[in-house]
């Protein structure tokens, strides 16, 4: 059982904080260092309070280390500061955790990326989206582009009836077929997620904390229900760790705690998480130590690209691959109208940055093109 309240780093109020996080094996370089430090006062800093509100968290990983970095308000209001363990909306991050659901399922024997979504989703009937496959709906490329999708984004919710019948009804454009495009898609995910629960029979959060979240010992990431107030249902003691959304202009958006959907059932908000408990998922996903083998299995089998769109840009299982020259960054852009996020990774070197603002539209692209390339070197 998680614990819901917790002290320390959390209680301290800073109008900015830096901290470092050694691992056992870790060794210390003062220039990696230093480094580190300016990349991130240069190309992140700047932008992190720009709106006069809200702020960010930063992790580092690098060299075996964690690097923590803390700018402005997790409410400007209360002047409560952000830390390392201050909670924010991962908005799509949320999708590289049902990815490695997919990666643990298929690595067990359980489903395959081969298998219909129709094979656990009965209620689909139509004829494009019963063709679509696991896989499909995992990297991107099922084709399905519902108004949940892209703007002008609906004024309503759907409940999960109305969602099958969207589904059912759905139509592609000329030349499109399931598998054949690249095509960014929530109502997929969405879909996803029904499959997994229809699969193993719980629901979406009880599958991320029993075979992600325990394993890797991440106590701080949450995915709760959505209350008749769009608000999380969490304890109160819980909810003042969250951050207060904002717009990227600084105005607030939504209560602290605020979920958003346009699906009106069970398992559609999304999670909240701190700097402190991605970066033990980014440690992980460069290789770190992960007492389950096919749990750490699955983590690398969810970066490899399986859809090249270019030469410079690909898609993977939830994660996406740019090729920067003689970089190749695995990442996970997310983001609302009142919250960015942000996971970059280079495998290669074992280098990771977790990016957290609350607010909207933070440039993200500064840690792809900027951060990460420069701490390959």
């Amino acid at each position: 059982m998680k614990s819901w309240f917790r002290t320390g780093l959390a209680s301290l109020i800073l109008p900015f904080a830096f901290w470092l996080a050694p691992l056992p094996s870790a060794v210390a370089d003062p220039d990696m260092d230093a480094k580190v430090r300016n990349l991130v006062a240069t190309h992140l800093a700047p932008a992190a309070t720009a709106s006069g509100a809200g702020g960010l968290a930063v992790a580092v990983y690098v060299a075996g280390r964690v690097h923590f970095f803390d700018y402005g308000y997790a409410d400007q209001a209360g002047k409560q500061a952000i830390t390392p363990d201050t909670l924010f909306n991962l908005a799509s991050l949320r999708k590289v955790f049902e990815a490695t659901l997919v990666a643990l399922g298929t690595l067990r024997g359980e489903l395959s990326l081969d298998d219909p979504v129709s094979k656990y989703v009965g209620e689909l009937h139509g004829d494009y989206v019963s063709r679509i496959t696991i896989g499909e709906l995992v990297t991107h490329t099922s084709g399905l582009l519902l108004p949940t999708d892209h703007p002008p984004w609906p004024d309503a919710s759907f409940t999960r009836d109305q969602f099958f019948d969207m589904l059912n009804d759905w139509r592609p454009q000329a030349g499109e077929q399931p598998g054949r495009q690249r095509v960014y898609s929530h109502a997929g995910y969405v879909l996803l997620q029904l499959a997994l629960e229809r699969r193993y029979g719980h629901p979406i959060h009880e599958l991320i904390e029993s075979r992600i979240l325990k394993p890797l010992g991440m106590h701080s990431t949450y995915l709760p229900e959505r209350g008749p107030d769009n608000r999380a249902v969490m304890p109160w003691e819980l909810l003042q760790e969250t951050v207060q959304g904002y717009s990227d202009q600084g105005t607030p958006i939504g209560p602290r705690g605020g979920q958003q959907s346009y699906y009106d059932f069970p398992g559609t908000g999304q999670m909240f998480s701190s700097a402190r408990d991605l970066a033990i998922l980014v440690a992980a996903s460069l290789g770190g130590k992960v007492t389950d083998p096919q749990l750490h299995e699955a983590l690398q089998m969810t970066q490899r690209e399986t859809f090249q769109v270019s030469a410079k840009f690909g898609q993977a299982m939830a994660w996406e691959n740019v090729h920067l020259g003689g970089v190749d960054i695995v990442d996970k852009p997310a983001g609302l109208n009142n919250a960015t996020a942000y996971i970059g990774l280079v495998p290669a070197q074992r280098i990771g940055i977790v990016l957290l603002a609350d607010h909207g539209n933070f440039p993200y692209e500064n840690a792809r093109y900027q951060v990460l390339p420069a701490l390959s070197q």
